[in-house]
């Protein structure tokens, strides 16, 4: 009985992904152990309801620290993170269907954030979300590297 219960609520947690449902879950895997060395229904309740109070406790907190993000966290951020709200410059002419966009050096495939949009070789544009290997693209308000916005004219 235990065992179902705890697939049943990871399974939930899939669903929901707030890191509550698996912490009972746990507490469930524990009883079915407790149920696996003998321990009368008393006992297994007092290890279910003991290892969930416990991981929601202690171990869910630490879990949700640990995966905020870099900008959330006010650390560096690296990788995906980094590349989202960067600037970037078209080589290859960016709509629904193709484009090419260099991002601090690197080259990447494009396509508008707003698919009724293009961009034309040579625009910049800021980076508003990355999906897989494809930068999403929105209209930046820098038109060269350095000049602001109030600076034209």
């Amino acid at each position: 009985m235990w065992i179902v219960l705890g697939v049943v609520l990871a399974v939930a947690e899939i669903f929901t992904t707030t890191l509550f449902l698996i912490m009972f879950g746990a507490g469930a895997f524990a009883a079915a152990g407790a149920s696996a060395l003998g321990a009368p229904v008393a006992v297994q309740a007092l290890v279910f309801a003991v290892v969930s109070a416990l991981s929601l406790l202690v171990v869910r907190p630490v879990i949700r620290r640990h995966s905020r993000s870099a900008l959330e966290s006010g650390e560096q951020p690296f990788g995906v993170e980094a590349i989202e709200g960067s600037t970037a410059l078209v080589l290859e002419r960016v709509d629904a269907e193709h484009g090419l966009v260099k991002i601090d050096g690197e080259l990447w495939t494009a396509r508008p954030y707003d698919t009724t949009q293009t961009f034309e070789p040579g625009q910049r544009v800021r980076v508003i979300k990355v999906r897989g290997a494809t930068a999403l693209v929105w209209q930046d308000d820098v038109s060269s590297v350095g000049e602001l916005p109030e600076a034209r004219g």
